[in-house]
């Protein structure tokens, strides 16, 4: 039985894997850095410790680690107070499933990306705990930031629901125990394999209702 339901936010409540893809290959190229064309697919998932570790080490940017989070998370900000992306249904999703349960997000964003979302959505009500993979040992695919929004929510990770976009995501919530919803990113879709591992497909957030999953 279904006890409490855990979303990602980057490509399931907002279309922004693009606007992420965007800013960093922006910035490694204004920095004289290569951008790799599998670049955003390896960078899906992961926490920004891992991300920022990668644009230094594979992307050739000189800048430290934190100093590259920092700045892409500074350029996140200002696309977002420009205008925040999201998803279509997406607060009457939210709506709908916090009428029935208690709501998480857990999400390879920054913190502070998380908490714009929060406050420009009006949805902060909403949501009992939310959880950036920066503040756990390690990004999807690995289950961690899954677990610890169970463990905040007071909930064992195999009474939640996921809802998830990216591949590494559906194995993280996967890993974790949890009953997986994809709905597929259009821009980067998981392999059939990985979507295999969902007990529900969505095509769009209007599917995502209380009976779907209590069912």
């Amino acid at each position: 039985m279904i006890e409490a339901v855990v979303f990602d936010l980057d490509g399931v409540l907002l279309d922004s894997e693009q606007v992420w893809d965007e800013v960093r290959e922006a910035l490694v190229r204004e920095r004289g850095g290569r951008w790799p064309d599998d670049a955003q697919a390896r960078m899906m998932g992961m926490s920004s410790p891992e991300w920022s570790r990668y644009l230094h080490d594979e992307a050739g940017l000189a800048e430290p680690p934190e100093e590259i989070s920092a700045e892409v998370v500074e350029r996140m900000l200002a696309r977002y107070r420009d205008h925040l992306p999201l998803l279509p249904g997406a607060l009457d999703a939210v709506g709908r499933l916090a009428a029935a349960w208690p709501l998480a997000v857990a999400s390879s964003s920054n913190r502070p990306l998380i908490e714009a979302f929060l406050d420009a959505a009006d949805v902060r009500e909403l949501f009992a705990t939310t959880v950036s993979s920066e503040e756990v040992a390690a990004g999807k695919p690995a289950p961690d930031v899954f677990l610890e929004a169970a463990r905040r929510l007071r909930v064992e990770p195999t009474a939640c629901a996921a809802v998830e976009d990216s591949a590494n995501g559906l194995r993280a919530a996967a890993a974790a125990g949890m009953l997986v919803v994809a709905m597929p990113n259009p821009h980067y879709p998981p392999a059939p394999e990985t979507l295999a591992l969902a007990a529900h497909v969505l095509d769009s957030l209007d599917e995502l209702t209380p009976e779907l999953l209590a069912s």
